[in-house]
């Protein structure tokens, strides 16, 4: 058995499902619901808890990990035997920037990274560059933390910000509370950079008290941060620092604002969003497009919901979810949204029967907050009851849809909508029937529930109307900055905190009495659909296989630009037609026990089938069509992309994948590189590369290559048809990190591309067939 060599935290969130709303009791049913699903995995990781040292497990119905790290695991500083350093963590989530807010050194990296750094593998990188982004001014009344999110992140991935730090300085900063600061932290991987850094100053010590760290490790934190010129004072004159590149941001310039329908850094502001939606509905399919008919814009589908009538048009809302560590963590816009509540419910408003509400915080103290506040009880009237503490809908569990809604909309072919304060909003990845995706903050999220349409102009179309028969606008039931800050200063206290945490790591009934062997070997149970022994070590020798070139590949996917992790490997729920479902029901697993390959990606055979299994994949060898086919090239015959794969596989086969720009952007999910390279991918050859995907290719010993400036499969006149073959050099200390290399293929087309191995600690990782077989052979050798 291999020991840790690093603490390691590990908090269950990705996997209660969001099936029981509208009722007091959905937190029980759907945590029910969860560990009768998931009890072997449950069950391996407790066993885990106890099998290794160095490793705390914080059980399911806890949090979301980002916000229990900013409210209790964060440390800012540690203390071990009176030796004292800065905080550090890398996580297997994209958003462990969150940590950011509070000044800790964080960023996400893919599992294969994270194991590898558990074992001592020290993390290499290339000296990033750091953008200075300058905030001054203060929000306007009424604008939110998540407005300013949105506006940040649409703005640095203008800038291009991908591998980069950026760091937030400036007047603007003592405006900011360290929850607004956290809220811009989360979102990183939105904009592309490595870390949204905040570093420490008065703000952040105040914070620490107010989640109930004590005075003496303040004090401590505070003196060792200072002593190291790493605490800012802004009482005292600023140091004018030097960036590699400048933006700039006036607060009081940012509006209410959403993103969406497809991407996070699509930012509309909400005066705009009417017309945005016309737009979206004309425009040719895209990011910004579904190509509706002009004569079908208008379609309305009515149908019964449980005995009462119902309609839905292009744009209507059918999940409106309160959710996610990037705003959940944040006691305005919480609070913001129940104060949303508590005005329609005064007016008489009130949120159809038919959407599918839902409130999920990332924390136990959200709860106790809300509680305080009496503001539960109004988002309660509007179907915002608390469904469970852990990512739900933003990560895709956000369950099934009621029936007539489902057929309503799959009938009659309607562009439903999902508003959801969340942070990703991909295809595909919130519900595979709301092709619309929309990120809001809590309150805005509430009151596209209340109008029940995206297809409106808050400033001048009414909501609804109130019991008293006069229409009811926005500013109506939109509170002021003063009102929300009331409620916080009223509401949030230091010992909600204290007793949250202090019974986090105690678990609950469910947790606790599940039975785990007390072995220190796992017993791999091979009849297990769950968890698998993964092949990665099958068949390794002592000797590393060497360097490889790629030689008459053929092309088994051709993308176009921002295909995301959710594209490649989607977490959600498992489509009744795919090769995972087949693979489930051939061992007799009925289709409501599928669950979602979230769940599942302890089992590699069911996540290989699921890669590339997107319902929304766009392949340019299926000539438009969308979904997860494929041409495969020798036969012409159209196949899911797994039995593609395997098709070529069992021919002896080399296949690569060309894509445009931002490849893997999104999640840090390990099993979008672990997935191609169970299918036989060899190479991906991409525009651009999002920085986690890339490492994680490197990773698992696939070769991520970069057409030159200027250059793509476009100009360069591929269509995916042709063989490729790579030209690298068979010996290891041949090939230089950063290294140009001809691309060749069979119908005499040659262009150079650049290979994207960005250290000479990489090369090494490729030279033993990925980072973890790099890292068991040394730890043998010791």
């Amino acid at each position: 058995m291999i020991q840790g060599l690093v603490p390691v935290d590990l908090v269950i969130d990705h996997s209660v499902q969001v099936d029981v709303t509208r009722s007091e009791n959905a937190v029980q049913a759907n945590m029910e619901l969860e560990f009768q699903r998931n009890k072997e995995r449950f069950s391996f990781l407790k066993w885990g808890s106890t099998a290794f040292r160095n490793m705390l497990v914080v059980p399911p119905g806890s949090g979301i990990v980002h916000q229990v790290n900013l409210e209790y695991l964060g440390r800012v500083v540690f203390n071990t035997d009176g030796m004292l350093y800065p905080d550090s963590v890398v996580g297997t989530d994209s958003h462990t920037t969150m940590i950011d807010g509070l000044g800790v050194a964080g960023w996400g990296v893919g599992g294969i990274e994270a194991e590898a750094a558990m074992l001592g593998q020290p993390m290499s990188m290339v000296l990033p560059g750091v953008v200075g982004f300058k905030l001054s001014g203060k929000l306007r009344n009424g604008v939110t933390a998540t407005d300013l999110v949105l506006t940040v992140t649409q703005m640095l991935r203008k800038h291009g910000v991908v591998g980069k730090f950026v760091e937030f300085y400036g007047d603007g900063m003592g405006e900011l509370s360290l929850a607004d600061r956290a809220t811009i932290a989360n979102m990183s991987p939105e904009y592309g950079a490595t870390m949204g850094f905040f570093p420490v100053d008065h703000v952040t010590l105040q914070y620490l008290k107010l989640t109930g760290r004590s005075d003496e490790t303040v004090a401590m934190i505070e003196s060792f941060l200072r002593a190291n010129k790493l605490f800012v004072d802004y009482n005292e004159p600023q140091q004018e620092r030097v960036y590699s590149s400048y933006l700039a941001l006036n607060l009081e310039e940012v509006e209410p604002c959403i993103s969406g329908p497809k991407r996070p850094h699509d930012r509309v502001p909400l005066k705009e969003m009417k017309a945005d939606w016309s737009s979206c509905l004309n425009n040719k399919v895209g990011f910004k497009g579904f190509a509706v008919p002009k004569e079908a814009q208008d379609k309305v589908a009515k149908f019964s919901f449980h005995g009462q009538p119902a309609e839905l048009k292009h744009g209507s809302v059918v999940i409106a979810a309160i959710t996610s560590c990037t705003n959940t963590s944040n006691p305005s816009v919480m609070l913001g949204a129940g104060l949303v509540a508590k005005k329609a419910c005064e007016l008489g408003l009130q949120v159809k029967p038919w959407i599918k509400t839902s409130l999920a915080p990332g924390s136990g103290v959200v709860t106790k907050y809300l509680l305080q506040s009496g503001l539960q009880e109004y988002l309660n009237k509007q179907g915002f009851n608390i469904v469970g503490y852990g990512c739900t809908t933003c990560i895709g569990n956000s369950g099934e849809l009621d029936e007539s809604v489902a057929s309503a909309i799959s009938e009659n072919d309607i562009i439903a909508s999902a508003v959801l304060s969340g942070n990703r909003n991909f295809e595909g990845r919130v519900h595979a029937l709301t092709r619309a995706n929309y990120l809001a903050s809590p309150p805005l999220v509430v009151a596209y529930a209340l109008a029940g349409t995206v297809d409106i102009d808050f400033d001048k179309e009414p909501i609804g109307t109130g019991k008293d028969g006069k229409s009811v606008y926005f500013k109506d039931i939109w509170p002021s900055t003063e009102e929300i800050a009331e409620a916080v200063q009223s509401s949030v206290l230091p010992d909600m905190f204290k007793s949250t945490y202090e019974a986090v790591t105690k678990g609950n009934p469910m947790w606790n009495q599940l039975s785990v062997p007390s072995s220190t070997m796992y017993s791999w149970d091979p009849n297990s659909t769950y968890i698998h022994e993964p092949p990665y070590f099958k068949n390794m020798t002592m000797e590393p296989p060497g360097a490889h070139s790629v030689k008459d590949a053929y092309c088994l996917l051709n993308f176009g630009d921002s295909i995301t992790t959710d594209h490649i490997s989607p977490a959600g729920s498992i489509h009744k037609d795919s090769p995972a479902a087949k693979y489930l029901l051939d061992r007799q697993v009925e289709r409501k026990d599928f669950n979602s390959y979230g769940s599942r990606r302890g089992n590699d055979e069911v996540m290989a089938r699921g890669t590339f299994a997107n319902i929304r994949l766009v392949n340019k060898l299926s000539n438009g069509e969308v979904g997860p086919k494929t041409i495969h090239v020798p036969t012409g015959e159209k196949l899911c992309v797994f039995d593609a794969a395997m098709r070529y596989k069992d021919g002896g086969h080399d296949t690569i994948v060309l894509a445009g720009a931002e490849y893997g952007s999104g999640s840090s999910r390990d099993w979008a590189a672990k997935g191609p390279m169970l299918l036989g991918v060899k190479a991906v050859i991409a525009k651009s590369f999002e920085r986690i995907h890339r490492s994680n290719l490197v990773g698992m010993g696939i070769i991520p290559l970069c057409f030159k400036s200027g250059e793509d499969a476009d100009t360069l006149g591929l269509t995916g048809h042709e063989r490729y073959t790579i030209d690298l050099p068979s010996k290891i200390t041949d090939i230089r990190p950063g290294q140009d290399v001809t691309v060749t293929t069979d119908n005499g087309k040659s262009f150079t591309c650049t290979v994207r191995f960005d250290t000479e600690v990489e090369l090494a990782y490729f030279n033993n067939g990925g980072i973890l077989p790099y890292v068991i052979r040394n730890l043998i050798k010791q």
